[in-house]
């Protein structure tokens, strides 16, 4: 009698997973601590493009790993979709330190420092995802919060670009705030499309 061997699923994925969440976690972390201190910007965009760069590693290895994957533990679109999106908030938050030094900006206001907030808020909840994925249990808590964050970040960019034309702001600051503000709201719109990928992965596990 012949015994078939079932081919083994590359669960691996759930590790890089991981991995991508935390060191999303440290981008979101490190642009929050610029908007909030606002000191030594040299060091604290070198920072952020060192984990930018990591996780364009996670995000090739990733890649790697799907192509050479014969059976995935996920949907592969899914698997794609996710690392694609995950690359997207760290490239914003790369994209947002440096808008802040190119822009020559004085001080932070406010609203940037609450959105910089939030995205790490996010950044928190979807790392405890992540350490949650592989047994698709418990997750619903920290996937609404990241939804709500995102809400909360709605209202408040509106808000700030609102108060640009309200006040008597120079043209050219308007420019800046405006460019800062998209970029930031881009970042918080794409970990919230992270958890709405995850959320569908589990649905389909269910």
């Amino acid at each position: 009698m012949v015994t078939l061997r079932l081919m083994p699923r590359d669960v691996k994925f759930f590790d890089l997973f991981i991995t991508d969440g935390a060191n999303l976690l440290a981008a979101a972390h490190e642009l929050h601590a610029l908007m909030d201190s606002y000191d030594d910007l040299d060091a604290r965009i070198a920072r952020i493009h060192d984990l930018e760069h990591a996780g364009d590693d996670i995000g090739d290895d990733i890649e790697k790993r799907l192509e050479d994957a014969f059976i995935t533990p996920i949907d592969r679109e899914d698997i794609h979709e996710l690392a694609r999106r995950m690359d997207d908030v760290v490239d914003r938050v790369q994209e947002t330190a440096e808008a802040m030094q190119i822009y020559a900006v004085v001080e932070p206001s406010e609203e940037a420092k609450r959105l910089a907030a939030i995205l790490e808020e996010q950044a928190v909840e979807l790392d405890a995802a992540f350490r949650k994925f592989e047994s698709m249990k418990g997750l619903g808590g920290h996937l609404r919060r990241v939804h709500d964050l995102e809400n909360e970040a709605d209202g408040l960019s509106r808000t700030a670009i609102g108060r640009l034309f309200r006040e008597d702001t120079d043209p050219l600051d308007v420019i800046k705030w405006r460019d800062i503000y998209a970029s930031l709201e881009e970042s918080i719109d794409a970990a919230e499309d992270v958890s709405e990928i995850i959320q569908r992965v589990v649905h389909k596990g269910s």
